[in-house]
C-alpha cells in the first residue's frame, strides 16, 4: 500500500512523492488505475448526504417550545376548543414545513461544488496520454493541463512552461501565480509554487501534474465536508431554543404550584387538572410562529425590494443580531480584478510614458495575454504606428517576455517583467524619446527601495524596460535582453469596491465591528484597510493560526481586526472561535474558499457573481455589488426583532400576571375565577390582538445597536410586568368580592373586561422604550388591538356572552373597572423604563475597545 502523503507535499523531491504513492513517471497502468480507484474512490467533491425528511421533522417537533405548543393543541382539544387545536396546529404545521424546505441549503451548496470540478483530464495510461472523466482520476496519475483546463485534483508540478494558475476563488489572491517544479518550503498553500489544486484553473502555459490526493482526500473535497456537516444553531435557533426552555419552566411551576396547591385546599382533582391544563395552555405563546413568520417575511420581502435574496428568513433575524461582520477581501471589498494605478519612472514619478510603452509590449505580444497585460490595455492602447516585427516569450527561467516592435523605420525591443530579472540586464535609465541616464549602484538602490515601498502598501510591479535594436532587425532572442534602459514600473492593484469604505463606516456605527479575513498576503491586507480607512487592531497570518488552539484563537480572535493568508478550515476556526465568546458572526465570502466559513456563520451573505458553491451556502445574496445594503439589512434584522420582541415580552408578561392571578385568587375565592373555555378565550382573543405587531413601526434607537435572544432581559420584564398585572388584577378581585359582592358571573365577566383591555392596551406602551405619546404605533397594530378588544367586550357584555357564563354588569361596576384600567396603563408606563432597561454588554465592549 502506498505510504501516506504528508500535507505540505510540495516541500519534498518530486522522486520522493513517486516513491510514496508506488507511481511512475511513465503514468499508471489501466489495472494499477482501476485498483486505486477501488482504494480511494471516485474523483469527486463527495456527493451530498441523501435528505432524511422524516428525521429533520422530528428533531423541529422536540424542540421545546413547539414541544410546548402541541401539547397546548392536545389539551386544546381535549377541552373541546376546537378553534385554538386548529389554529396551533395549522401554524406548526406551517413553520415545520417552511423549515424543512429551507434546508436543502448544505446539500445545493456540496451538489454545486461537485458539479464545478473540471469534466475530463489528460491523463498517461499505459505511457499513452488518454482522456478520461476527471471523476476516475486517481493517486499516481500524471495530467497534462494547458491553459483553459480546471485542474482535476490535487498534486505536484512536475514541468511547466510559462504556467500560471487562478487560484483566486481557493486562496483569495486575485494575481495569476506562477508555477513550476521543484522542492519549494511554503506553509500554506497559497505560497506553494510548485503544487496545484483541485477546482483552480491553468490561465497560461502548460503544466505537468503528478496526482497527490483526489476527492475527499483534496482541499476541494474538505471544503465539501464542511459543507455537508450540519451547520451550527444560528443567533435566532439558539435564542428561540432558550426562549422555549424558559416558558417550559415558567408553565411548568405555576401548573405544579395550581395543583398541589388545589390538591392540599381539598378541592376537586378533575376541576383542578382541568383548571390547571387550562392555564398552561394560557401561558403558552400560540401565535409566536405565525408572529415570527410574518415578521421576517416582511423582512425579506423589504430586503427583495434593495435586491437582496433571503434564502432562510431567520437569517433576516441573524443579520440584525450580528455584532461582527468577518468578510472576504477579494471579489467583496474588492472588485477581483486587476487594476493598472500607477506607472512610475526611474525617479518615483509618474510617466504616462511608461504606461505607453509596457502598452506596446501587451498588445502586440503574441503569446497568450495575463491579466496583467489585460489591465495594461484596459489603461492605454499601443501607440499608433507600431506593428509587431518578433517576440521572446514569458519563460520561468528568466520570468520576463520581449517583443521587438517597428514604427517609421526603427526598431525596439521592450522588455517587461520582474524587477530581479529585469534590472540585472539594464546600463541605463530613461526612456525612447528622452535622455538615457547610466544606472549605477545608487540609482539600482534608489529603484529597488520604490519597489519594496510598493509591495509593502500592497501593490503589484512589473518592471518596463527597453533598448534599441538594428532598423534591419526581423528576429528576437533571449541574448537581445541585455543592454538594457530602464523606464519604469507599471503598479497593479485589486482596486476596492465602490462604496465598500462608506458601507464599513456605517457598520461600524450600527455597533458592528468589520473583521477581514483573507488568503492574500499581509501587505494587501494592510494596504486595503488603509485605503478603506478601517481602524484596525491587529493582524494574524495563516501560519500564527496554525500553531494556537481554539481557545488561543478565541483569545486573539477577539482583538484582532485582519487575517491573512488563511486557509478555508482557518476562516470556519475563526468563526467558531468568536462564535464561542458569544458574538453573533457574518461572513461575508464569494469564493470556493469562503464556503465554509459561509456555511458556520450565523448570518451567511454572498455576493451576485460569486461561485455556485458561496452562493448555495450562504443565506443571502446581493444581487447588487453595493454594500451598502448590509447595513440596511442590519438595520431591517434589528426592526424585525423589535417586533418579534414585542410579542415575546407582551406574551410572557401578560400571560403570566394573568395566569398568576387565577392561581393565587383561585386558592382564597370559592369559584373558579375564569372557567377553563373562559381562559382559553381571553388568550385567544389577546392573541388575535397581537397579529398587527408584524406590521408595526420601530423607533430609530431599536436599530442602533446589536440585539439578541436575552433571556434574562425576557425574565426581568415578565418578573416586574408580569406581577403588576397581578397587583390591579388582586384588587380587582377585592373590589369585585367585598365592594359589589359580584356573583360568581359578574365576578367572572368584569374580570374578563378589565384583564382583556390591560392586556391588549399595554401594547401600547410596551412597543416603544419611549414615553408611549412619542411614539406612533402602524394603523394595522391599531386596528387588530382596538377590533380584539371590541370583540371582547362584545363578547362579554352583551346577550351572545351567556354561552360562554358571562353576565350583565351594572355601570357603577364598569366604571370601577375602567379606572382600574387607566390606573394600571399609568402605572406601566412608569415602570416599563425598569423593566426595559437597556442590557449591559459587557462582550461588545470588550470587543471595541480593543
Amino acid at each position: 500500500m502506498p505510504a501516506p502523503i504528508r500535507p505540505d507535499f510540495w516541500a519534498v523531491p518530486a522522486e520522493t512523492v513517486f516513491a510514496d504513492l508506488g507511481a511512475s513517471p511513465t503514468g499508471l497502468t489501466q489495472e494499477e488505475a482501476a485498483q486505486r480507484l477501488v482504494q480511494h474512490g471516485r474523483n469527486d467533491a463527495g456527493a451530498p448526504a441523501a435528505r432524511r425528511i422524516p428525521a429533520r421533522i422530528l428533531a423541529r417537533l422536540t424542540e421545546p417550545l413547539v414541544a410546548i405548543l402541541i401539547v397546548a393543541a392536545l389539551i386544546s382539544g381535549a377541552t373541546g376548543d376546537w378553534a385554538s387545536f386548529t389554529i396551533i396546529l395549522c401554524i406548526l404545521a406551517a413553520s415545520v414545513a417552511l423549515d424543512v424546505v429551507q434546508e436543502h441549503r448544505a446539500e445545493a451548496a456540496a451538489e454545486a461544488l461537485r458539479r464545478s470540478v473540471a469534466i475530463h483530464a489528460r491523463v498517461l495510461r499505459d505511457g499513452t496520454p488518454t482522456e478520461i472523466p476527471a471523476e476516475e482520476v486517481v493517486p499516481g496519475d500524471i495530467v497534462d493541463l494547458t491553459a483553459g483546463d480546471l485542474v482535476p485534483a490535487d498534486g505536484i508540478v512536475l514541468s511547466a512552461h510559462a504556467a500560471q494558475a487562478n487560484e483566486a476563488l481557493l486562496t483569495g489572491e486575485p494575481y495569476p501565480v506562477e508555477k513550476r517544479p521543484g522542492p519549494v518550503a511554503a506553509e500554506t498553500p497559497a505560497e506553494a509554487t510548485s503544487a496545484l489544486f483541485g477546482g483552480t484553473s491553468i490561465v497560461a502555459g502548460e503544466a505537468r501534474m503528478l496526482v497527490v490526493a483526489t476527492g475527499a482526500a483534496a482541499r476541494f473535497g474538505g471544503i465539501a465536508a464542511a459543507l455537508r456537516a450540519e451547520a451550527p444553531p444560528s443567533a435566532f435557533q439558539r435564542g428561540l431554543h432558550d426562549f422555549g426552555v424558559l416558558i417550559l419552566r415558567l408553565t411548568g411551576f405555576l401548573v405544579l404550584f395550581v395543583l398541589l396547591t388545589h390538591l392540599v385546599s381539598g378541592r376537586p382533582a378533575l376541576e383542578s387538572f382541568l383548571f390547571a391544563v387550562a392555564l398552561a395552555v394560557g401561558l403558552t405563546p400560540e401565535l409566536l410562529p405565525m408572529v415570527m413568520t410574518v415578521t421576517l417575511s416582511r423582512g425579506a420581502l423589504r430586503m427583495a425590494a434593495r435586491r437582496v435574496v433571503v434564502k432562510r428568513l431567520a437569517a433576516v433575524h441573524d443579520l440584525g443580531s450580528m455584532d461582527v461582520l468577518c468578510t472576504d477581501k477579494t471579489g467583496t471589498l474588492t472588485e477581483a480584478r486587476i487594476a493598472l494605478v500607477g506607472h512610475p519612472g526611474a525617479d518615483g514619478a509618474e510617466d504616462p510614458r511608461v504606461r505607453d510603452l509596457a502598452a506596446i509590449a501587451a498588445g502586440l505580444g503574441t503569446g497568450l495575454r495575463s491579466p496583467l497585460d489585460a489591465a495594461i490595455l484596459a489603461a492605454a492602447s499601443p501607440a499608433e504606428g507600431w506593428r509587431h516585427i518578433a517576440d521572446v516569450p514569458f519563460a520561468f527561467d528568466r520570468r520576463r517576455n520581449s517583443v521587438l516592435a517597428g514604427q517609421d523605420g526603427r526598431r525596439l525591443l521592450v522588455v517587461k517583467g520582474a524587477a530581479e530579472e529585469v534590472l540585472p540586464h539594464c546600463i541605463a535609465t530613461g526612456l525612447p524619446d528622452g535622455t538615457a541616464v547610466p544606472l549605477d549602484a545608487a540609482g539600482r538602490a534608489r529603484i529597488a527601495a520604490l519597489e519594496e515601498a510598493k509591495a509593502a502598501a500592497g501593490l503589484r510591479c512589473l518592471a518596463v524596460a527597453w533598448r534599441t535594436m538594428p532598423v534591419d532587425a526581423h528576429d528576437a532572442a533571449m541574448e537581445d535582453e541585455t543592454g538594457l534602459v530602464f523606464a519604469g514600473f507599471c503598479v497593479f492593484v485589486d482596486p476596492p469596491k465602490a462604496g465598500a469604505a462608506e458601507a464599513i463606516a456605517r457598520l461600524g456605527r450600527l455597533g458592528v465591528r468589520v473583521k477581514i479575513v483573507s488568503g492574500d498576503s499581509p501587505a494587501v491586507v494592510r494596504h486595503l484597510v488603509e485605503t478603506l480607512g478601517i481602524k484596525a487592531h491587529g493582524l494574524l497570518t495563516g501560519a500564527e493560526i496554525a500553531h494556537l488552539s481554539d481557545g488561543a484563537l478565541a483569545a486573539q480572535a477577539l482583538r484582532t481586526d485582519l487575517f491573512a493568508r488563511v486557509s478555508p478550515d482557518q476562516k470556519t476556526r475563526i468563526i467558531r472561535a468568536l462564535k464561542a465568546r458569544g458574538h453573533r458572526v457574518g461572513f461575508l465570502g464569494d469564493g470556493i474558499n469562503d464556503a465554509p466559513a459561509i456555511h458556520a456563520a450565523d448570518a451567511g451573505i454572498s455576493v451576485d457573481g460569486a461561485t455556485d458553491v458561496a452562493r448555495a451556502a450562504a443565506d443571502m445574496i446581493l444581487l447588487d455589488h453595493d454594500l451598502g445594503v448590509l447595513a440596511d439589512g442590519v438595520e431591517e434584522g434589528r426592526r424585525t426583532h423589535a417586533n418579534i420582541m414585542k410579542y415575546v415580552r407582551m406574551g410572557t408578561s401578560s400571560n403570566f400576571g394573568n395566569m398568576l392571578s387565577m392561581a393565587v385568587a383561585s386558592l382564597a375565592i370559592p369559584f373558579l375565577p375564569l372557567t377553563p373555555i373562559q381562559v382559553l378565550l381571553n388568550n385567544l382573543i389577546y392573541d388575535l390582538s397581537e397579529t398587527g405587531i408584524p406590521f408595526d413601526s420601530v423607533d430609530p434607537a431599536e436599530a442602533a445597536r446589536p440585539h439578541g435572544w436575552n433571556m434574562a432581559e425576557v425574565l426581568r420584564f415578565t418578573l416586574v410586568l408580569g406581577p403588576l398585572s397581578s397587583v390591579f388584577d388582586l384588587a380587582t378581585f377585592g373590589i369585585l368580592i367585598w365592594g359589589f359582592g359580584a356573583a360568581p358571573e359578574e365576578f367572572r365577566t368584569a374580570w374578563f373586561v378589565e384583564s382583556m383591555a390591560t392586556q391588549i392596551l399595554v401594547i401600547f406602551l410596551i412597543r416603544t422604550s419611549a414615553p408611549a405619546w412619542r411614539s406612533r404605533p402602524n394603523a394595522i397594530l391599531v386596528a387588530t388591538s382596538l377590533g380584539a378588544l371590541s370583540a371582547a367586550l362584545l363578547l362579554a357584555l352583551t346577550p351572545i356572552g351567556t354561552a360562554f357564563g358571562f353576565a350583565p354588569l351594572p355601570g357603577s361596576l364598569l366604571l370601577a373597572m375602567g379606572g382600574l384600567v387607566v390606573l394600571y396603563l399609568a402605572a406601566a408606563e412608569m415602570l416599563k423604563r425598569v423593566a426595559m432597561a437597556p442590557p449591559r454588554r459587557h462582550g461588545h465592549r470588550h470587543l471595541s475597545a480593543s
